[in-house]
């Protein structure tokens, strides 16, 4: 009985009932239109890669291999969005601890096979943050970490907010920071994946921020932080490159290796002029820039769509971004807000960084364009996020009725405070 009762109603910190009503179906819209896009892009290049790794490596991938993987992660990602979207939220809560427990095993399970050199491991580019499923696929089990570590905090952070302790270290601050430390050590130490310790990073602060935490702890956690990035940055060499990269701009040419990724992704966006050079016709993609499927999809489409195609997925984004803003933003619930906060935190954190890469006004980060990027396990547990502030979208109230609730605490507090300064002149 209480399960029916949680799934049509919600209970705000104030303890009003908000009931069930219709979601935000723009949030499907949006995500919809972006994987369509992200399918159109497999199909177009997805020959060229094929190709490629055939003549340099030898497989022997079909012409269709990357858009018949993507459609069936497609198809994964769009039940794991319906799943998600009627799942009740607090059977999701309730194991969302749990999430993030297989999360961490998942992860340090994925270290010891890499050291250990077992198969399963699978190593890219002298990372690994993959286990190899053979016909099956991969998975990223810093993408079950992200997920869990969203939920168990919504929930941690919403007891402690209600409490008025969300600003105490020992209660609130040193737990959270253990569980951050500890997944950025795995993330970004272990996993060398700097592009998914930022994410997580921007996932916990977001939901800091929105759970009300303390200008002054603000500042003191931005400059814990720059030292901690610094440390990172100056403890590996390959990240010493990319920054050097960086800080030489355009004083670099595509023979310097370090350079040639983002020098060709510049390429692409420039060649792609105002209406781009037509789908299917990417010279780029053919070979020369790197991870053409994946981290430099927003390149390829710049020479494919042009700046008029570039502006048009910014916007399907931003649109995306600010519905998510105002799903939060009309949720009375504080766990419902900071989840919805979370998953804001960890979009805008990967759309931010990855066209910031390709432009040049960012350090390469190795991160993927949500949604867009060939892969499955990115696309299922971003859908999964996002099919779950859709259904968070249900439990919103009318802005209207939130002003309201405000002005009434308005007069409230003013007519305490006239009260007790007349009492005051009285004696």
């Amino acid at each position: 009985m209480q399960q029916g009762w949680n799934r049509r109603r919600s209970t705000g910190d104030r303890g009003e009932v908000v009931r069930k009503h219709h979601p935000d179906r723009l949030i499907i819209v949006f995500t919809l239109i972006l994987m369509l896009i992200g399918l159109l892009m497999m199909y177009a290049i997805g020959p060229q890669r094929a190709n490629l790794l055939n003549s340099v490596f030898g497989y022997e991938y079909s012409e269709t291999y990357f858009f018949i993987k993507q459609f069936i992660s497609f198809l994964l990602a769009g039940a794991v969005f319906a799943v998600m979207a009627r799942l009740p939220y607090e059977w999701v809560f309730k194991n969302g601890g749990k999430i993030l427990v297989i999360g961490f095993i998942a992860c340090v399970i994925l270290a010891i096979a890499g050291a250990a050199g077992l198969g399963i491991a699978q190593a890219t580019n002298g990372a690994t943050r993959w286990f190899n499923l053979g016909p099956l696929g991969s998975i990223q089990p810093a993408e079950i970490l992200k997920l869990g570590l969203l939920l168990y905090l919504a929930v941690f952070l919403g007891i402690r907010q209600k409490q008025g302790l969300i600003n105490d270290v020992k209660q609130t601050l040193i737990p959270v920071g253990i569980l951050a430390g500890l997944a950025l050590l795995i993330v970004i130490v272990v996993q060398k994946d700097l592009g998914t310790g930022i994410a997580i990073t921007s996932i916990v602060a977001a939901m800091l921020f929105v759970a009300g935490i303390s200008k002054k702890i603000v500042f003191g956690l931005i400059g814990l932080l720059l030292v901690a990035g610094l440390l990172l940055i100056f403890t590996s060499p390959h990240r010493i490159e990319r920054v050097a990269t960086y800080f030489q701009g355009d004083n670099t040419s595509t023979s310097d290796d370090s350079s040639y990724h983002i020098q060709h992704a510049k390429i692409a966006i420039g060649s792609g002029g105002f209406f781009g050079v037509g789908i299917g016709k990417s010279v780029q993609a053919s070979g020369y820039l790197p991870e053409a499927l994946n981290d430099s999809i927003f390149a390829v489409m710049g020479e494919m769509f042009g700046f008029v195609g570039l502006v048009a997925i910014i916007g399907l984004f931003m649109a995306l971004l600010m519905r998510l803003l105002g799903v939060m933003d009309h949720l009375v619930d504080i766990r419902l807000k900071l989840a919805a906060a979370g998953v804001f935190g960890w979009i805008a954190s990967h759309v931010i960084l990855n066209i910031a890469a390709m432009i040049g006004i960012f350090p390469l980060t190795g991160i993927t364009l949500p949604l867009l990027s060939y892969g499955g396990t990115s696309m299922i547990f971003v859908t999964a996020a996002l099919g779950f502030v859709y259904q968070l979208s249900r439990y919103t109230v009318h802005p209207s009725r939130i002003k309201e609730e405000d002005h009434e605490d308005s007069r409230s507090r003013r007519g305490v405070g006239r009260t007790r300064h007349a009492s005051r002149r009285s004696t």
